[in-house]
């Protein structure tokens, strides 16, 4: 099976600052990958080139099988490449299915002498998009700021659905949202996963990436410093691999500096710091 996704030898400097270091990925139809790091890694610097907010210095990007430039985001969102970041960039103030068909709003003739929107059409296409993917919201026509987090991330993942996205790519999806919240967010990216789209998910809580990921690729420094299979793989050795304390597959990147970590027991999350510090 070929990559639906291919990074090769993908570089991105600023000044004399190397924030991403002849990085390589390939992600699979249906696949969800993990890209883990601790802050400063190039995780953000990474998907940014893949999604044309940058142009990478060096490397090549392949998709569907073939290589391509990505100018810039609205190049990206036409071939298929969908990021969605902690903002969700929705209309707080319009209801579900005017912020799904936000900015391509469908149109009729009234009285056949002037274009007006077509409700009903974007309301039953909605409805459609939301059905696949097992979503649920009180009512299509409520207004977002009513929503709850986890309802705005499907709102934000529905949207991509609808207009033909291939990839997403999801920036801390379950950041600020509670326990239930989470558990439907990450319900979400499985059904996309089974429904053959390959989903990209950065997070900084471990357990989140780990139920739902079947590979993890680790970057440290700019540099990917090792790749795991989910299933063959533990908090404690992904931890060691982001902080430097275990060495990685690729030559060792550390600057000398011994670095510990923990994973907290009820969140997950990274507790960093260096040995010796009070």
């Amino acid at each position: 099976m070929e990559p639906l996704l291919e990074v090769k030898n993908i570089t991105k400097r600023f000044g004399g600052l190397t924030a991403v270091d002849n990085m390589d990925m390939e992600v699979f139809p249906g696949e969800v990958v993990g890209l883990l790091g601790d802050n400063g890694a190039g995780k953000s610097t990474l998907i940014k080139v893949i999604s044309g907010v940058y142009h990478a210095d060096a490397g090549t990007i392949f998709f569907e099988g073939k290589e391509v430039r990505i100018d810039n985001p609205m190049h990206a969102l036409r071939i298929g490449i969908e990021t969605l970041y902690q903002d969700l960039a929705l209309a707080e103030n319009l209801n579900v299915y005017a912020n799904i068909f936000l900015g391509r709003e469908k149109l009729k003739r009234f009285l056949g002498l002037i274009n007006v929107l077509d409700h009903d059409y974007m309301l039953n296409e909605s409805k459609k998009v939301l059905d696949r993917l097992e979503i649920e919201v009180p009512s299509l026509k409520n207004q977002i700021r009513t929503l709850s987090g986890g309802q705005r991330q499907a709102v934000a993942i529905s949207r991509s659905i609808y207009w033909n996205a291939k990839f997403l790519i999801m920036d801390e999806p379950t950041a600020a949202l509670g326990v239930a919240e989470q558990k439907n967010v990450l319900d979400l990216v499985k059904t996309l996963s089974s429904q053959g789209v390959p989903v990209i998910i950065i997070s900084h809580q471990l357990h989140d990436v780990f139920s739902v990921a079947t590979r993890l690729v680790i970057m440290r420094r700019g540099k990917k410093v090792a790749e795991r299979i989910t299933k063959d793989t533990t908090t404690d050795e992904i931890v060691g691999l982001i902080v430097g304390s275990l060495p990685g597959d690729y030559g060792d990147v550390n600057d000398g500096a011994k670095e510990t970590a923990q994973v907290d027991k009820e969140t997950g999350l990274v507790d960093e710091g260096q040995e010796g510090k009070q």
